[in-house]
């Protein structure tokens, strides 16, 4: 791997803003060989990287779930309050599209056919999403510059959350670890009616600069919004015989779920104890290699958790994730004992919470550590 270094520019003035500079690798490194080892086990095993008939059966499964529940929803067979149940699940539903499908298919990982992820990627336009911005902030902002201060954008969602050492501490940060939780509730109503507009016109996004924005994007961004707006709002307004507020109510639940379903996941893999917040120096310079600086800002969780590891797109192996984004989920349970391993070999942290719960408590204790005043010095 060589250095990465990406130019930023400020989004008004379109200035050169600094460079970011991962440090240099010896010929022996980290990356190289973990790389090495785990192609070695696709090879001696005679198996794709992607997608397996599990792959396609969860994919199955939690379409059929989703698609049913919409369904059942419109139907007008159900009393209001079994319709909000059905809500619930249905968000919960879109979440799982979002983690186990979209997420894979966009990183290049469900299939080793670019059109045919592409066309699987769709799904995160179909539950609101945009597939664009998010390939953008998540694929090459968050995966480049994993907990760098000003540089992630997955650790700077809104003020009122102080998510690293670096921010500005306001006195409502104290309650953070309150408040925080209903806030993730609210990120995918978020994302489906501002973030993606938003961060769409935007220049400058974390570390990735852009000079324009395609026309062919910008039609795509409104045409599926329009979709979706049509398809969960439009029709279930039109079509269910509830007053309007119940079917607002509804679709807010839903969001309520899928947000905080998402978010938590997302949270718990960096926001949590252990993980590092490294600086660049005054030159720009991250002083170590990409794949070291992925061991130190990455944590695992309830590895082994047969519910979460089947429900989370694979996402509790963070760090296996982040080392090989084009590797189907599905698999990272067998790779991440050669990537355990081998960080030991190089000395490298393997960061892991044994439990679900367990990395919620510590992601709780990094939110109170954060939102606490400086203790004074002397």
């Amino acid at each position: 791997m060589k250095n990465v270094a990406i130019e930023q520019k400020d989004s008004k003035n379109k200035t050169p803003l600094q460079k970011v500079i991962f440090g240099k690798l010896k010929k022996e490194n980290f990356h190289k060989d973990v790389r090495e080892k785990v192609d070695q086990y696709f090879q001696s095993k005679n198996i794709s990287k992607n997608a397996n008939t599990e792959m396609v059966v969860k994919t199955i499964l939690i379409l059929a779930g989703w698609a049913i529940t919409y369904m059942l929803i419109l139907s007008n067979l159900l009393s209001p309050w079994a319709v909000f149940g059905l809500a619930l699940l249905h968000g919960f539903c879109t979440a799982m599209i979002g983690l186990n499908i979209g997420h894979d298919a966009i990183h290049g990982a469900y299939t080793n056919n670019p059109k045919l992820n592409k066309r699987i990627g769709l799904f995160f336009n179909l539950v609101g999403a945009n597939d664009y911005v998010w390939n953008i902030s998540h694929n090459i902002v968050h995966h480049t510059y994993t907990n760098i201060p000003h540089h992630d954008e997955d650790i700077h969602q809104i003020p009122i959350l102080r998510m690293e050492p670096t921010q500005e501490r306001w006195w409502i940060h104290r309650f953070q670890h309150i408040y925080a939780f209903f806030l993730y509730g609210l990120a995918s109503i978020s994302w489906v009616f501002i973030k993606d507009y938003v961060k769409f016109f935007q220049h400058q996004l974390g570390g990735h600069y852009r000079e324009t924005f395609p026309k062919r994007e910008i039609f795509r961004l409104f045409f599926f919004k329009a979709i979706y707006y049509t398809v969960f709002l439009v029709i279930p307004l039109l079509v269910i015989d509830f007053p309007w507020y119940w079917i607002l109510a509804g679709f807010f639940a839903a969001h309520f779920v899928e947000g905080f379903t998402m978010a938590i996941i997302f949270m718990l893999a960096h926001i949590i104890e252990g993980t590092s917040f490294p600086e660049p120096g005054p030159d720009g310079k991250v002083d170590m290699p990409w794949a070291d600086l992925q061991m130190y800002t990455t944590s695992n969780f309830a590895a082994k958790n047969p519910v979460v590891n089947y429900l989370f797109g694979g996402l509790n192996f963070q760090i296996e994730h982040h080392l090989f984004p084009m590797v189907c989920h599905v698999h990272y349970p067998k790779i991440s004992e050669i990537v355990k391993q081998t960080a030991k070999e190089y000395n490298l942290p393997y960061l892991e919470h044994e439990t679900f719960f367990g990395a919620i408590g510590s992601h709780v204790r990094v939110l109170k550590k954060f939102g606490s005043p400086a203790p004074e010095a002397g």
